[in-house]
């Protein structure tokens, strides 16, 4: 479906990296107009925007005055999309000043609105600018958290611009959905992957879970709005644009990154597979290779149960659980008895019968729910089941 996108660019060293997303942009069918800041046109000039977008460029509200640019460019758009997004547009948009054309879009636009920032870290962690980000993504603006890595000149940390492609991921999905994003102001947690349990440094007992559905969920719930922050355990894949991630590898490191991110949630995804069990003793040395080896394990902490019983009013627990059937029962009622036992507001049952669903881009599952019927939902993609996860999620939010 082709859409009509306004890509704002403000007036930061990453201007240059707008003209590979407008590529994307364009690459995809999609009709773009090119708002830049005079700012933005002392990086990369007009010549390169109208050439890449097939379409004229304008900064100012007073050229084709009788078309109202300063009006119309919002209210026809599909998507705005600002990128990068300075810590001067960031406050303007957030205190809705309207001087110049993208200012004046950004206050006129029905739309979802994404923004990009990119700016120095002592800029971004700014008190000044963090109050301006809560309150834009409490308005429903999708705010990119920046990544972190090399900035101007000889500085690194936190306020480089995401990658091209994946602010394109977002905003693909945004108008994928055709709507705004509904977990806005909302701050979740999602862990995703398999931890691991170390024998010795060399070897340790795992399981197959490539995180690929946690991602799948981390990366949505951005798109609809969310402040994300991913525990990510043992995983191959990408930091997803615009989402905290932290990094652990056993059961016990897990647990409590998850635990300390909850406090302050709204939303707890546990889609990480955590091992039921670890050694007693982790040797210092390598094993040696023997013809017996006997290893003593003991329980790991259940870290969705901890978490149903010490969550605040109000924030909802999401569960999942790989089963297979047995004798004493099928997937389903296994499900079920684990919602009612962790004390879930949903939980996503998986049938693994034959290693299904490891490592595979595609899911089905069935969402549980004690107040409402089960949703099953048949095999796709894990953004779709993602989708459908927190749209289950949204009813419950209070």
């Amino acid at each position: 479906m082709t859409a009509r996108v306004v890509l704002g660019v403000s007036g930061g060293i990453a201007a240059y990296k707008a003209a590979e997303l407008l590529r994307r942009f364009t690459e995809s069918g999609h009709e773009v107009t090119v708002v830049p800041t005079e700012s933005a046109l002392r990086f990369v000039g007009v010549a390169t925007w109208a050439a890449l977008s097939g379409k004229p460029v304008s900064t100012s509200v007073w050229d084709d005055v009788h078309q109202v640019p300063h009006v119309a460019i919002g209210q026809t758009a599909d998507l705005v999309v600002v990128a990068p997004a300075t810590a001067d547009l960031l406050a303007k948009a957030a205190h809705g000043l309207a001087d110049d054309l993208l200012t004046t879009t950004l206050l006129t636009a029905r739309c979802p609105v994404v923004l990009a920032p990119a700016m120095h870290t002592e800029m971004w962690e700014h008190a000044a600018t963090q109050a301006n980000v809560a309150t834009l993504r409490e308005r429903g603006v999708v705010v990119i958290e920046p990544a972190v890595g090399r900035l101007t000149g000889a500085d690194s940390g936190k306020g480089r611009l995401p990658d091209p492609e994946q602010i394109h991921a977002v905003c693909v999905r945004l108008l994928a959905r055709g709507a705004t994003a509904d977990l806005a102001g909302r701050r979740v947690v999602v862990s995703a992957g398999g931890t691991r349990e170390h024998l010795d440094p060399v070897r340790f007992l795992g399981n197959r879970s490539s995180g690929r559905q946690g991602y799948a969920l981390a990366r949505t719930a951005v798109a609809r709005g969310a402040e994300v922050v991913l525990v990510a355990a043992n995983t191959a894949l990408p930091d997803p644009a615009g989402v905290k991630v932290l990094r652990v590898t056993s059961a016990l490191e897990l647990r409590d990154a998850v635990l300390a991110e909850a406090l302050s949630a709204d939303v707890v995804v546990m889609a990480a597979a955590v091992a039921d069990y670890r050694p007693v003793e982790r040797l210092a040395a390598k094993r040696k290779k023997t013809d017996t080896l006997s290893v003593d394990f003991v329980q790991n902490p259940d870290v969705l149960a901890e978490l149903g019983r010490a969550r605040r009013p109000g924030q909802l627990l999401v569960g999942f659980a790989a089963e297979t059937g047995d004798a004493d029962g099928g997937v389903l009622e296994h499900g079920a008895a684990k919602l009612t036992r962790k004390g879930c507001d949903l939980l996503v049952v998986n049938d693994v019968s034959g290693g299904a669903v490891f490592g595979s881009p595609d899911n089905e599952a069935v969402v549980l729910s004690p107040r409402r019927e089960p949703v099953a939902v048949p095999r796709g993609s894990k953004a779709a089941l993602a989708h459908v996860i927190w749209d289950q999620v949204v009813l419950d939010l209070r």
